[in-house]
C-alpha cells in the first residue's frame, strides 16, 4: 500500500473535473493510503452526492484554505474562475508537503511535481500563449501563473504519466509540451431509464448554470424547435455557483417567461437520473467542451444526444454529423429532424463505464510506483 497524494485545484465548481477527482479517490482508496490536496469550500461528501461516488479520504488545505476559496468565489463573478492561479498556489504549497508521499495524481491538469505522478488533463492550464489545433487560448496573467507553477520552460516532468479526457485535449497538450497523452475518457456508468416509447418528448440540458456552458442557448434552441410546431419542453439542470450569480439571474428571468422551461438547481443524483432516464433528448450547448460529462450522461441514459461541433464532444457522439451543430439555428434543425424522423439512440449506455476508468487509473499509479 503506497501513500498517494491527489491534487485538485478546487471542488467548488462541481463539474466534470470534480467528478473525475471523486472517482480517482474512489478508485485508489481501497488499494492505497490517499490524501486529497485542494483549496475548496465544498466538502468531498457533496461530490459523492452529486456523482454517486464513495470517496472518503483525508482532505488537506493550505492555512485558511476554505476562507481563501470563498474569497476566490466572490471574485469569480467579476474576473472569472482563475483556475490556473488556484493550481499554481496549490502546487507551491504541496511541494513543501510532498515528502511523505510515494506518488501524486493530479486530477486538475498539468503540474510540475517533485515526485512521480499521473496527471489527468481536462485541458492544459498553463502556457496558454502556445497555439493548439484550433488556435491559442491565451488568458490574461497566465504567463505569471505559469512561472509561479514552474512550467515556464514548457517541459512537464519526465516521470509523469499524462492522460487526457479526449483526443481534442490530447492534441492541445502535445502542441504545448511536445508530449501526447493517452486518452482515457472520464467515468460515466449506465443510467437506468424508461423504455423509449414511455419517455417524454422533451430536452434535458445538464451543467453549471454559467456563461461558458451557454445555458441560454439551450432555451433559444427549444424556442426555435417549438416555433416549428414541435411540442417540446426543456429541463435545465445544474448548480448555481456564486461565481456566476449575474448569469444565473438572466437564466432565471428567461425561465420565468416560458411555461415550457423548468430550472432545477442542486438536484439530488436520484432526481437527475429520473430526468435523464425519463426524456428522449439531451442537449449540450457549450462550445469547445473539453470532453462533455453531461453529454456522456445523456448517452449513458439512453438518450439521443446533441452537442456543439467542437472540442472533445465529437468523441462522445462518435463524430455523428446529425448529432453535431455549429449554431443555434443548426441545433434547431438537428433536433427537429430527429423528432420528425423518430430517431432513437445509436450508442451503448456503457460506452464510458466507471470500472474501465478505475481499472486504468490503478494501473497507471502502480506503474509509477515501479
Amino acid at each position: 500500500m503506497a501513500r498517494v497524494a491527489v491534487l485538485h485545484n478546487t471542488l467548488d465548481f462541481r463539474g466534470g473535473a470534480d467528478a473525475v477527482c471523486a472517482h480517482v479517490c474512489s478508485a485508489l482508496q481501497e488499494h492505497h493510503e490517499v490524501t486529497l490536496f485542494t483549496i475548496s469550500a465544498t466538502p468531498l461528501s457533496t461530490l459523492n452526492e452529486m456523482f454517486g461516488t464513495d470517496a472518503a479520504v483525508p482532505v488537506r488545505q493550505p492555512p485558511a484554505g476554505e476562507r481563501l476559496a470563498r474569497l476566490f468565489s466572490r471574485a469569480d463573478d467579476r474576473f472569472g474562475p482563475q483556475l490556473p492561479l488556484r493550481s499554481a498556489l496549490l502546487t507551491r504549497w504541496f511541494r513543501r508537503h510532498a515528502g511523505p508521499f510515494d506518488v501524486a495524481v493530479s486530477t486538475a491538469n498539468e503540474f510540475d511535481l517533485p515526485l512521480p505522478s499521473v496527471q489527468y488533463v481536462h485541458f492544459p492550464q498553463f502556457n496558454t500563449d502556445v497555439p493548439g489545433p484550433d488556435g491559442a487560448h491565451d488568458e490574461p496573467l497566465n504567463g505569471l501563473w505559469t512561472r509561479v507553477a514552474g512550467l515556464a520552460n514548457r517541459e512537464l516532468p519526465a516521470d509523469a504519466a499524462l492522460i487526457a479526457n479526449s483526443s481534442y485535449t490530447a492534441a492541445h497538450v502535445d502542441a504545448r509540451y511536445g508530449r501526447e497523452p493517452e486518452v482515457l475518457h472520464p467515468p460515466v456508468d449506465p443510467i437506468p431509464g424508461k423504455p423509449w416509447g414511455e419517455r417524454e418528448p422533451g430536452v434535458v440540458t445538464v451543467g453549471r448554470i454559467a456563461p461558458d456552458n451557454r445555458t441560454l442557448d439551450a432555451v433559444r434552441v427549444v424556442d426555435g424547435v417549438r416555433e416549428r410546431g414541435v411540442d417540446l419542453h426543456l429541463h435545465l439542470v445544474g448548480s448555481t455557483a456564486a461565481a456566476y450569480r449575474s448569469y444565473c439571474e438572466r437564466v432565471e428571468d428567461a425561465v420565468a417567461a416560458r411555461e415550457y422551461v423548468t430550472l432545477h438547481t442542486d438536484v439530488s443524483r436520484a432526481r437527475l437520473e429520473e430526468l435523464l432516464g425519463g426524456h428522449r433528448y439531451g442537449l449540450n450547448t457549450k462550445h469547445g467542451e473539453h470532453f462533455g460529462m453531461a453529454l456522456a450522461e445523456y448517452v449513458a441514459a439512453g438518450m439521443v444526444a446533441f452537442a456543439h461541433d467542437s472540442g472533445g464532444q465529437r468523441d462522445v457522439v462518435d463524430g455523428a454529423a446529425d448529432r453535431l451543430f455549429d449554431s443555434v439555428p443548426t441545433a434547431v434543425d438537428r433536433i427537429a429532424a430527429a423528432v420528425d424522423s423518430g430517431a432513437t439512440p445509436r450508442l451503448s449506455p456503457d460506452r464510458f463505464g466507471a470500472d474501465r476508468f478505475h481499472r486504468r487509473v490503478r494501473e497507471l499509479v502502480d506503474a509509477r510506483l515501479g
